[in-house]
């Protein structure tokens, strides 16, 4: 009886580490595209700068240190709180100068993968 219990306790253990590995492994691959991603797609106005036009700051960067005034940071990369529904809303209704995108442009899991690159950045972990 004792041997069973054991036996099923470590059957469960495997079964748990395999999951946790494979939800691991989704969540790495998750990362690299939405890394991938927004390097291709946002970082051309939302990254650190200087853009080709000599300005310190690229245009969607430069646009949200005027909207907020400081009280986040610019720069999305040194953001926390971008989860997917966030940037989701920002995507597909535009804000302030940045246009909306379409599904056909930016679909819901290449936006569910930028959220997932952003959460793994070391401002994002710290919170």
């Amino acid at each position: 009886m004792k041997a069973q219990r054991i036996a099923r306790a470590v059957g469960l253990a495997g079964l748990l580490f395999v999951a946790v590995t494979a939800v691991k492994a989704q969540d790495t691959s998750a990362v690299q595209r939405g890394n991938t991603k927004f390097q291709r797609t946002c970082a051309p106005c939302h990254g650190p700068g200087p853009g080709n036009d000599g300005e310190a700051m690229l245009p969607g960067t430069a646009a949200l240190q005027l909207k907020y005034k400081g009280t986040v940071p610019p720069l999305l990369e040194a953001r926390t709180g971008l989860t997917a529904d966030v940037l989701k809303g920002f995507v597909r209704r535009g804000s302030w100068s940045m246009p909306p995108f379409r599904k056909t442009e930016l679909s819901d899991a290449e936006i569910n993968d930028i959220a997932a690159y952003l959460a793994t950045l070391p401002q994002a972990a710290a919170k």
